[in-house]
């Protein structure tokens, strides 16, 4: 979705470079997902349709219908893993 390839350190930490951004890394922690994301990513898209479609080949699962407010348009997703994040188009006074 960002870009650039994942890289593994080991089996419990994985980071990518996505191209004129800077490093994300993910590491496992042994704790399952009991309550709300610690931490929720919104990645910015220029189309939200396109972007959930290709997350969701990647195994991303939609999470009900596109949301629409003042502040723009975005999708719920969630990962193979039940962590939910979104793809994000701002409304343009927000770009």
């Amino acid at each position: 979705m960002l870009g650039g390839e994942p890289r593994g350190r080991d089996a419990a930490w994985w980071y990518i470079l996505p191209p004129g951004w800077t490093q994300l890394s993910f590491q496992k922690v042994p704790e399952a997902k009991t309550v709300k994301n610690r931490l929720h990513l919104d990645v910015r898209v220029d189309d939200i349709a396109a972007a959930t479609d290709q997350a969701e080949q990647l195994g991303a699962r939609r999470i009900g219908e596109e949301h629409h407010d003042i502040a723009g348009s975005f999708q719920v997703l969630q990962d193979p893993e039940g962590n939910e994040w979104c793809v994000v188009r701002p409304a343009a006074a927000h770009d």
